[in-house]
């Protein structure tokens, strides 16, 4: 097993229509608005910014993010990552009910060598600093709606 790759999976309800999610989850130099985690996006062209991260943890990880696929029709937005980490990561957007859920799934493998070193021991306690991580970007997120 390789102890530094991880596969993650979250669900979120909100309380919006999927074309707001959506146009919201697309213009991820915004995610620093809402998502007190996301400390910086730096947009380098039209589809490739910097990301810079910091959950609970007093670590930062950053990575280039590079735009695979943008789908409105679907529901889907999917980035591919090099850096600090590197893999993919993709939103997909569904109604439910009155609002969405929005799905969120990466798999990605941490190249920081802090993070590689503690990886055995740390492995635990790095999973739920991102679940942390996402349930802030949720609680973050459903405010933003709530006030847009």
């Amino acid at each position: 097993m390789d102890w530094s790759h991880y596969r993650f999976r979250t669900q979120w309800a909100l309380p919006a229509t999927p074309a707001t999610v959506y146009d919201v989850l697309e213009q991820a130099e915004d995610y620093p608005r809402w998502w007190p985690q996301v400390r910086e996006v730096d947009r380098l062209d039209d589809t490739t910014g910097v990301i810079t991260i910091r959950a609970t943890l007093p670590y930062d990880l950053v990575f280039t993010a590079r735009e695979v696929r943008r789908d409105r029709a679907a529901g889907v937005l999917e980035i591919a990552m090099t850096g600090d980490l590197e893999g993919w990561a993709r939103w997909t957007i569904v109604g439910d009910g009155t609002g969405s859920l929005a799905r969120y799934a990466q798999e990605v493998h941490v190249h920081k060598p802090l993070l590689r070193r503690l990886a055995v021991p740390g492995r635990p306690v790095f999973r739920a600093n991102h679940w942390l991580m996402m349930r802030a970007g949720r609680r973050g997120l459903a405010a933003y709606l709530e006030a847009v």
